[in-house]
C-alpha cells in the first residue's frame, strides 16, 4: 500500500517572526560552524567573528531594545516552524534608513527560490517597525544569491563598489542596492 500526504501536507510552509532568545544558539552556530571557504564566498572574514560570548551579549542586547534604541534588528525565517535563517538590518538611522543582510543557514533549502519568500514576508518588520524610507542591500558582488534575491524583489540598483559593508567583512567589491518606502508599498 502506498501512502501519500495530501497537496497541502506537503507544502514546505514559510513564516517568518522576530528573534527570540531561543533562536540565539541557531544564529550563533551558523556563524560559528562555518568553514572558511564559505565564509569567504559571501564576503565574510573568520578572522572577524566575535566570540561566541560577546556574539550572545550583543543579540540579548538586542531583545530589550526598543525599535528607536536598535543598532541591529533581527527577523527569524522557518520552514515548517524550524528556524532556517535569518535578515538583519544594521547600520540603522531610525526613521531614515537601514542595511540588510541575509542568510540561509541550511544548506539544503539554499537555491530552491523561498530567499525571496522570506524576504519579503521580512520587509514590512523592517519598514514599518523602524520606519525606514530606504532600505539597502550591499552583498559582495561576488555572490550571486543575494544580488539575485533583491533584483527579484524590486530593488534598484545603485552602484557597484569597494566597500567593507560590515563588521564581519573583508574589503570587497559590492553591490548597492536600495529599496524605498514607496517601492516597497507596490510590491506584491
Amino acid at each position: 500500500m502506498i501512502f501519500t500526504l495530501p497537496n497541502n501536507m506537503n507544502k514546505n510552509i514559510l513564516s517568518v517572526r522576530e528573534l527570540t532568545e531561543t533562536d540565539i544558539p541557531f544564529l550563533i552556530n551558523y556563524w560559528l560552524s562555518a568553514d572558511a571557504a564559505f565564509l569567504a564566498g559571501m564576503g565574510a572574514d573568520i578572522t572577524k567573528l566575535p566570540a561566541r560570548q560577546d556574539w550572545e551579549k550583543m543579540l540579548a542586547k538586542q531583545l530589550t531594545q526598543s525599535y528607536k534604541e536598535k543598532e541591529s534588528y533581527c527577523i527569524i525565517w522557518l520552514s515548517n516552524n524550524e528556524p532556517v535563517g535569518h535578515s538583519n538590518v544594521n547600520k540603522i538611522k531610525f526613521g531614515e534608513e537601514a542595511y540588510m543582510h541575509l542568510h540561509l543557514w541550511k544548506a539544503d533549502k539554499r537555491q530552491k527560490g523561498i530567499g525571496a519568500r522570506f524576504v519579503k514576508m521580512t520587509l514590512p518588520y523592517f519598514f514599518d517597525n523602524l520606519l525606514l524610507k530606504k532600505l539597502y542591500c550591499e552583498p559582495y558582488a561576488l555572490n550571486p544569491a543575494p544580488n539575485k534575491t533583491v533584483e527579484k524583489i524590486g530593488f534598484t540598483f545603485i552602484k557597484e563598489h569597494i566597500s567593507v559593508p560590515g563588521s564581519l567583512n573583508f574589503e570587497q567589491l559590492t553591490k548597492l542596492w536600495e529599496l524605498s518606502y514607496d517601492d516597497f508599498k507596490q510590491l506584491k
